[in-house]
């Protein structure tokens, strides 16, 4: 399970060093394999590959007739790509992908259970600004009777 906000940088060529904490994880459970994908808030999303499969199989099976099915297919499987982790832990970020989520140097890696999202640093702020609002509004029924 992953979790925690990590904020790293992104070297010149695109690459991002994976911390130590999920290293290990990811060789073990993976063997390094990763697939990032485009998510529909503007990050990326990434997933060890076993925990991306039964996503994609799914995404492939609904009906590409419905408009907004296809749309999703479109982004989540049209962005998607296959990376491996080098021996130095990091792993490169395509031009494509760093473009769809505006990722410059500055970046943020957030723990999502089975998988991480990745955001540049400073839609990441705004991301958790506009949560707070939320938080002073009204809650959705699922959270009623919620604690912490």
């Amino acid at each position: 399970m992953f979790q925690g906000a990590a904020q790293l940088n992104l070297d010149n060529k695109g690459r991002l060093a994976i911390p130590g904490r999920y290293r290990d994880m990811l060789l073990g459970s993976c063997a390094g394999n990763l697939v990032l994908t485009a998510d529909a808030d503007g990050c990326l999303l990434v997933y060890p590959q076993p925990e991306w499969q039964p996503i994609r199989e799914k995404l492939l099976k609904l009906s590409a007739l419905n408009p907004k099915i296809r749309a999703l297919q479109r982004r989540l499987i049209g962005y998607a790509e296959d990376v491996e982790m080098d021996g130095a832990g990091r792993v490169l970020i395509s031009p494509t992908l760093r473009n769809y989520a505006t990722l410059e140097k500055h970046v943020m890696l957030v723990g999502q259970g089975n998988k991480f999202e990745l955001w540049d640093e400073t839609k990441w702020q705004a991301q958790q600004e506009a949560a707070l609002s939320f938080m002073e509004g009204e809650l959705p029924s699922e959270l009623e009777g919620f604690s912490l």
